[in-house]
């Protein structure tokens, strides 16, 4: 006797071959000699589906109407529904049709129920609503829609209209490394001297007492700018959070005004402003170009990251939705506020303050620039107030003397020489008639046949200009891109960087020249500080500021480069630059930096046009870093000594 489990099995194949055996039956009924028959026209439904879209896409002039409505029509649905469609995206779907019916003049006619949606951003309950379309064809034409205002929204009578309030929403925070908050609605202090509280004969005194205590470098300009100003004006010194400690300072300064106000801010007025860039009041420009998703009064990002991702960050007010016929006005919908997202950033507020504290009062542009190499992160990217606003840090375009040595460096190595190799450091050097030099001041002890590793400590330009017959200038760019350098200003990680460019072909003067990063060679402080980070890693090293996923992957795609760079290859350019360190041109610069025997550097002077571009980079465990003076007396001298106050956090 069979089991029951395959009595189961049994019943379960018999029944499987009859299915079959059905579908076999219909499959021959259904023969290429009885082709399926077509769907019934329904023209009436095709017309309503038209003007759905049509009323979807706010574009009425295809729309099924009478031709005497097509202007009424478009006219009117800008005037019912203009200030909520830039807001609002909206659907509008057919979610029933009649049959189609003679009416009593013999025309055809049929009705259909049309239903509007309105996604609401950051909420989700829409606000939607049926209407409903009455259609007709006459002498069999085409069905057309009989215009109503009801089409548009319910209870609008003859003249109502959809009108719209907005609140302001809660701006998303700027977040650095670790989710700390960089930036946020602050209560701050509008400081300044009002000119109506003083008698006019105090106005330079004050002024200058308000600028010195805010320990301003220049406390007469300010001054200047208070007598410029009108009688009855309050002229804003700084603005600063309310428990700032300089408030205090200035409260008892005669003149001194302190006008409450919020603001999105860091720690400082200033924070990182050249790369997060501000928020404040939106500029005609802006509203225009937000098809009036932004009205006057609105605050919004102006420049850098805030105005990047002013829509993530912005948020969605709260609405509130009225059918509005003359004086009288009745609520359908409101909503709360949708707060903006915060922007994740790879920012480290203690090293950013640090950075500006360094670089923010040189009188020349100047940028500073930290990255961590084990990740990539972008830890500070500081510009100085001479910079004007420009990212001289991660946009400057400048050649990066003898810091690209280690990029030449790299080209050689692979081209046979070692670092114990002899090479011919001379007083001076002619290719091609044009005589090159040694910077001012090098060493004498260091002329003649010295090893490659000491060329590179000791910077000997005629040293590494005598090998330009070893490499090529698509050697040199090879070598380049290893190190994560020559990329231009490189797309898809979310904010403005410029990785610098180095050419693939060049002889004579100009080769030569790109050997001790002249020429032709130009980088940003990023650049080299990418630089860096790769020898540290030992792989080439894109550098991440905005923190999402996305723009880590593209971050990582980068890192795919033609020729990567070895272990063995890292190591020696480690040491090299270790020798920069212990007996090179960065021994005294950095002889009061922490060094637990991994510090490494690379001085640089470039010069252009009579003035001289002053460079260094280093690494420090995992700090890679990267400081430049447009105008500096060399690399050592001007940009080391602000390479050792950062890397020893004083």
């Amino acid at each position: 006797m069979a089991t029951p489990t395959a009595q189961v099995r049994s019943f379960r194949k018999l029944r499987a071959l009859a299915v079959l055996a059905s579908t076999s039956l219909m499959l021959a009924a259904c023969s290429d000699s009885d082709p399926e028959p077509e769907e019934p026209a329904t023209p009436h439904v095709d017309a309503a589906e038209a003007l759905a879209a049509a009323l979807e896409e706010g574009d009425l002039t295809s729309a099924p109407l009478a031709e005497e409505d097509a202007t009424t029509a478009a006219e009117e649905y800008e005037q019912v529904l203009g200030d909520l469609t830039p807001l609002v995206p909206h659907s509008v779907e057919v979610t029933w049709s009649s049959t189609p019916y003679e009416e009593d003049d013999g025309s055809m006619a049929a009705d259909a129920a049309l239903t509007w949606t309105w996604d609401v951003p950051g909420t989700e309950q829409d606000w939607s609503y049926p209407s409903s379309v009455h259609l007709v064809s006459t002498d069999d034409g085409p069905y057309v829609a009989d215009w109503e205002r009801s089409l548009l929204a319910p209870d609008l009578g003859d003249d109502g209209v959809i009108t719209v309030e907005q609140s302001e929403a809660p701006r998303g925070e700027v977040l650095g490394r670790d989710g700390e908050v960089l930036v946020t609605a602050t209560e701050v202090y509008r400081i300044g001297i009002d000119k109506t509280h003083i008698e006019s004969d105090t106005w330079e005194d004050q002024a200058i007492a308000l600028a010195e205590a805010l320990e301003f470098d220049d406390p007469q300009a300010y001054a200047d700018r208070v007598l410029s100003a009108g009688e009855r004006a309050f002229v804003v010194a700084v603005v600063a959070p309310q428990d700032a400690p300089e408030v205090e300072d200035v409260r008892g300064i005669d003149g001194v005004n302190l006008v409450s106000d919020e603001r999105q801010m860091g720690p400082t007025e200033y924070f990182a402003y050249s790369i997060l860039g501000r928020v404040g009041p939106a500029t005609a420009e802006i509203i225009e170009a937000s098809d009036g998703a932004i009205a006057e009064g609105d605050q919004v990002g102006l420049a850098g990251l805030q105005l990047a991702y002013d829509e993530q960050l912005r948020g969605f007010g709260g609405l509130t939705i009225s059918v509005t016929s003359g004086e009288e006005s009745t609520e359908v919908y409101t909503s709360d506020a949708v707060e903006g997202e915060p922007l994740r950033t790879t920012m480290d507020r203690e090293l950013q303050e640090r950075a500006e504290q360094i670089v923010d009062g040189l009188e020349v542009p100047a940028g500073l620039v930290a990255i961590e190499p084990s990740t990539g992160n972008l830890l500070a990217a500081s510009s100085s107030a001479a910079s004007n606003g420009w990212s001289t840090a991660t946009l400057g375009q400048y050649a990066p003397g003898s810091t690209f040595k280690v990029v030449t460096l790299l080209a050689l190595l692979r081209a046979g020489r070692s670092l114990d190799d002899t090479v011919s450091c001379t007083e001076t050097l002619t290719v091609n008639g044009r005589e090159f030099d040694n910077y001012p001041g090098y060493p004498e002890s260091s002329i003649g046949d010295i090893t490659l590793e000491q060329a590179i400590a000791q910077s000997c330009n005629t040293a590494l200009m005598s090998e330009r017959d070893r490499i090529s200038a698509a050697d040199l760019a090879d070598a380049a891109t290893s190190l994560g350098l020559g990329r231009g200003e490189l797309g898809g990680l979310g904010y403005p960087v410029w990785l610098g460019s180095v050419p693939t072909e060049a002889e004579g003067t100009l080769h030569a020249a790109d050997l001790i990063g002249q020429g032709q060679v130009l980088a940003s402080p990023l650049a080299m500080a990418t630089v860096a980070a790769s020898i540290s890693t030992g792989h080439a090293v894109t550098p991440v500021l905005v923190d999402t996923e996305e723009f880590r992957e593209t971050a990582q795609a980068e890192q795919d480069v033609p020729t990567p760079l070895t272990e063995t290859e890292a190591t020696l350019l480690r040491q090299a630059m270790r020798a920069v360190v212990t007996e090179g041109t960065a021994s005294q610069a950095l002889a009061d930096v922490t060094d637990n025997g991994d510090l490494i550097a690379k001085t640089g002077t470039a010069e252009y046009d009579g003035g001289t571009h002053a460079w260094m980079i280093a690494v420090q465990d995992d700090l890679a870093v990267a400081v430049f003076l447009e105008e500096g007396s060399d690399g050592a001298g001007a940009a080391g000594p602000l390479m050792a106050q950062f890397l020893g956090g004083s």
